[in-house]
């Protein structure tokens, strides 16, 4: 890992953060090159895509499957009873797994939505809260896997009350959904599942065809198309954010272990090429310690060539005089995740204004499966201003406005003064008829 000295130049280091969204392969390049015989750029490629999936519907997904996926498929929706019996066909361990991550998920937003408090009225004056009518969730898959996916965005939606949730992944190339990520969305009790990945995926969702629902929100990581299908749709439906390569920042002392570091670190690397790992510290002993202890154990890694590139691209060892500044670098650089690995790091806490989840001395992996947390995060800077997925991405607030002739009396002047000002006449007239009596309204006709 290159080390970087200094606040300054971590500012200038942090300051070259990788694209919000990750650029596709050459062999991606080649693909959609076949299948729309010209060079493309990739949101012109999604435009296509969805003004297609609108026109065609079905026989668009179906017919992007095989160009774009090589996937034949004659039904895109997975029947319920192959979802139902999923189950049967997992490892027992793998099944008991899953079901812990889904009660402790369910039991973490559970306890969110009691605390929330949405539902007020006083003085006449209010909220109430209602959830969404249908929501569809985007779990990545074709070659992969993501059941955690599916456990950290379905549950939060039906746990907040909404009607019905759908959910569409890429098939694999035989047209199969793993076992596992069937076996998630009917333990965190998805309505329906859909075999199309990409941007049509997106589309679909979004505007609806003969065999997929149009929904009112869109949730859930993806590739480059998917991100900017997201982007292209939003406003038809809402969405939970653009979500970009993942990222983490370390913050350690000379208390913290190298190997815990080395670890967390590759933990992020090894997700994708353009994910960024940081570790930000005190001690410029322990950023050569973790150096070595990278090396170590990279080699160990399934993933290890991805892992290697991702830190040789975007990670660093930033090496800062103290706490203080590496804070105010987690606040400049707002990282998807934050670890603080140092002595009493509670109580650094209260400082912490920008990270999309924070880790006190404990693993960033127990957040992505079994801790409760959803582990849909923001991403590219986007922490400072948006936040996780939770229950509250699932519901939507109307205000009550409920009074009675007292306030009437008291507000109705000052509101048709200001209409009248606006020149919306209407609007203060209609103030200023009930605040009228009946005789007096009579008497002005």
């Amino acid at each position: 890992m290159r080390v970087v000295s200094g606040l300054e130049a971590g500012k200038q280091f942090l300051g070259r953060r990788p694209a919000e969204v990750a650029q596709p392969s050459a062999a991606m390049k080649r693909r959609v090159a076949d299948v729309f015989g010209e060079d493309l750029a990739f949101d012109e490629v999604v435009c296509r895509i969805i003004r297609d999936v609108r026109a065609r519907g079905d026989w668009a997904l179906l017919d992007y499957g095989r160009r774009l996926d090589g996937v034949r498929l004659t039904q895109i929706e997975v029947p319920a009873g192959e979802v139902a019996e999923a189950s049967e066909k997992l490892d027992r361990r793998l099944l008991r797994a899953l079901e812990l991550a889904a009660r402790r998920v369910r039991k973490f937003h559970v306890a969110q939505k009691r605390k929330l408090g949405l539902d007020f009225k006083q003085g006449g004056l209010g909220f109430v809260s209602r959830p969404l009518d249908r929501v569809g969730i985007y779990v990545p898959g074709g070659k992969a896997s993501y059941p955690s996916t599916v456990l950290m965005t379905a549950i939060p939606a039906r746990v907040a009350g909404v009607g019905e949730v759908v959910m569409a992944t890429p098939p694999a190339p035989d047209g199969s959904v793993p076992a596992a990520t069937l076996a998630a969305a009917h333990l965190a009790e998805v309505d329906r599942v859909f075999r199309v990945g990409g941007a049509q995926a997106i589309a679909a969702m979004a505007f609806g065809t003969e065999s997929v629902p149009r929904v009112d929100k869109v949730c859930g990581p993806g590739n480059v198309f998917v991100t900017l299908a997201k982007k292209q749709v939003y406003g038809a439906v809402a969405i939970d954010g653009l979500h970009g390569p993942t990222e983490t920042v370390i913050v350690a002392d000379a208390s913290a272990s190298p190997a815990l570091c080395a670890t967390d670190l590759l933990a992020q690397a090894e997700h994708d090429e353009m994910a960024s790992a940081i570790l930000i510290t005190t001690s410029s002993r322990l950023a050569e310690e973790v150096g070595r202890e990278v090396e170590r154990q990279v080699v160990r890694l399934k993933r290890r060539a991805i892992a290697r590139r991702s830190l040789e691209q975007n990670g660093a060892a930033i090496v800062v005089s103290s706490v203080e500044e590496a804070i105010e670098l987690v606040n400049l650089y707002a990282p998807e995740h934050l670890c603080l690995m140092v002595k009493d790091a509670r109580s650094y806490l209260g400082r912490i204004r920008h990270a999309g989840g924070i880790f006190i001395q404990s693993a960033e992996a127990l957040g992505d499966y079994t801790a409760g947390p959803s582990h849909v995060m923001p991403t590219g800077g986007t922490a400072r201003f948006s936040s996780p997925l939770s229950v509250l991405d699932f519901l939507k607030l109307s205000i009550v406005v409920d009074l009675d002739s007292r306030a009437l009396r008291a507000l109705g002047p000052s509101a048709a003064a200001i209409a009248r000002a606006e020149g919306l006449t209407a609007h203060a007239l209609s103030v200023e008829k009930r605040l009228k009596s009946p005789e007096e309204e009579r008497r002005s006709r």
